[in-house]
């Protein structure tokens, strides 16, 4: 490897989806994964196999359909598809079954070594630590070539011991070290030093490549993985939008943009294409339902907004007096296309093609052009914010169960709120039905679930303008949980803990209420696609 490029291991498709509210479906994951690819990700964990039979369909799907793609790739090489696993024979195994049809797969074991996580979680002492360390990599190696080691909660383990199994992890077999702060603990002069204490003092350390992974806990997960980079880490694992359990993850965006403007202080490479970043920002968003903070560095609404009149007149002269770094890099153009009611196919999908979606296929395109004759017939100009709105709407939704034909409402300050709503179902039949509400939205998720009838909890819901003016779109998020809790209940092996799954939905609309019901309809949908597939695992498990 070269020891001027930085390696990106996304995590998002594990880590980032252990997020509350995050859950994703395989098809999601595969485009996700995609995505990735375009963007030039050097490895791409795709999922915890032994977790659940979608995990593994998912992981194996991904290995097969994006593990070969090679074009626009600034490496030359596909992503490596790397599966989590235990340190147990049992989870090895299932990982390589899901990632060995990749040309480039890895293994990625872990077991903690810190004392809190040996005495109280596996109850285990120091010296079974390093025997199952061993043993674990050494399997993995018998079946991969590729195997990365890491010895979780690594920021609160004692540095000689980290030392002792790191080195029995390389003449086990592993190729990658990977130190995690798992729980967000240290700083990063701390974490800094631990990861070159690790490199001069393991034995075998210059024959690896070592790794970052740290999360958000104390905001520090960025700076904290740019120390370790300095360190001498060439492996960073990130997340996009730096989504993942509690505070989050390390953001890949900002870890790859600190790389690229400011080369005079890292002197480091790497393979991501930033032109995608704000695309992948966005599908991400999309798919798992957790917005973007407008202040969110590099890809929130607000990064290259300037709104103080200093600035302003600052950047009106020279826009490197308040940014330093160009919009166009991170893949937001200022386009001159003018777009409304009389824009033509044509000029939409050369707009489409300069905001980054050049390989949207027929049906997608033609989904997203009637939406746009519908809002431009509302709006006088429909902006690259309301394209990119529709976009994500029209083709980043899960598989429809259940679609919208019309809504219709009854509201005001003394009546009471009424909704009449048409659903097509899953059997092709329309289905129609009425109900009463607090107000005009709570009326139209009533009459949705007189239709479909599946109880849940609406635990968020947010709605925001797309864009500024009277006549903004809207965009509605809300997330539901099933009233059946113990029945429809998430695993996290790596925790050992059961979860309440929380499902996300999105909507946008000229219409407050429309886009409100669009969101609703959206998680209803995820909701009934993931009980099938649990039926569909019940199933499998009774035939084998």
């Amino acid at each position: 490897m070269d020891n001027n490029t930085v390696l990106f291991f996304d995590t998002t498709l594990r880590d980032g989806e252990q997020s509350p509210g995050a859950t994703l479906n395989v098809e999601e994951k595969i485009e996700i994964a995609k995505q990735l690819s375009h963007l030039g990700v050097d490895i791409c964990e795709a999922g915890f196999p032994i977790a659940s039979q979608g995990d593994f369909d998912a992981a194996r799907r991904i290995a097969e359909e994006v593990g070969t793609l090679v074009e626009g790739r600034k490496s030359g090489q596909p992503m490596t598809i790397a599966g989590l696993a235990r340190a147990s024979k049992d989870d090895i195994q299932r990982a390589y079954d899901a990632v060995k049809a990749a040309p480039r797969h890895r293994i990625h074991t872990f077991l903690a070594t810190s004392d809190i996580h040996l005495k109280h979680k596996l109850k285990i002492d120091r010296e079974a630590c390093v025997d199952q360390v061993i043993e674990s990599v050494s399997f993995a190696r018998r079946l991969c070539d590729d195997v990365e080691f890491s010895p979780e909660d690594a920021g609160r383990s004692d540095p000689d011991f980290l030392v002792q199994v790191l080195a029995e992890a390389i003449k086990a077999g592993a190729n990658t070290l990977n130190i995690p702060d798992t729980v967000g603990y240290t700083t990063p002069e701390e974490y800094g030093w631990l990861i070159r204490y690790l490199i001069e003092n393991t034995p075998g350390a210059n024959t690896v490549i070592w790794s970052t992974h740290c999360h958000d806990d104390l905001g520090l997960a960025t700076a904290n993985t740019l120390a370790g980079i300095q360190a001498g880490a060439r492996q960073v694992e990130v997340t996009i939008n730096g989504i993942g359990e509690r505070a989050g993850n390390t953001s890949l965006e900002e870890v790859a943009m600190a790389l690229r403007t400011r080369p005079q202080t890292f002197k480091l490479n790497s393979h991501i294409d930033t032109t995608q970043i704000t695309r992948t920002s966005r599908m991400v968003s999309a798919y798992t339902g957790m917005i973007v903070q407008p202040n969110k560095a590099i890809v929130g609404a607000n990064a290259f907004a300037h709104e103080a009149g200093i600035h302003q007149d600052g950047m009106l002269k020279n826009q490197q007096t308040y940014e330093i770094m160009r919009p166009e890099t991170v893949g937001l153009t200022a386009s001159t296309l003018v777009m409304g009611k009389l824009s033509g196919r044509h000029a939409f999908r050369i707009r489409l093609e300069e905001m980054g979606y050049d390989n949207l296929s027929k049906a997608e395109l033609n989904a997203a052009f009637k939406r746009f004759k519908e809002w431009a017939d509302k709006k006088k100009v429909v902006t690259d914010a309301d394209i990119e709105a529709i976009i994500v709407d029209e083709v980043y939704q899960p598989p429809e169960i259940w679609q919208i034909n019309h809504i219709q409402v009854s509201c005001g300050d003394h009546s009471i709120p009424t909704a009449s709503i048409s659903l097509t179902g899953p059997d092709g039949r329309e289905h129609k039905d009425a109900a009463l509400g607090t107000g005009p939205v709570d009326a139209a998720y009533q009459a949705i679930n007189r239709i479909i009838g599946v109880k849940n909890w609406l635990t968020e819901f947010s709605i925001n303008a797309v864009t500024e003016g009277l006549d903004a779109a809207a965009e509605a998020t809300i997330r539901i949980q099933p009233v059946n809790g113990e029945r429809e209940r998430g695993f996290n092996p790596q925790t050992n803990r059961p979860f309440a799954r929380t499902f996300s939905g999105h909507g946008a609309s000229t219409d407050i209420v429309v886009a409100s019901a669009r969101a609703y309809l959206s998680a209803l949908n995820k909701m009934l696609a993931a009980r099938e597939e649990q039926s569909s695992e019940k199933r499998l498990r009774v035939e084998t």
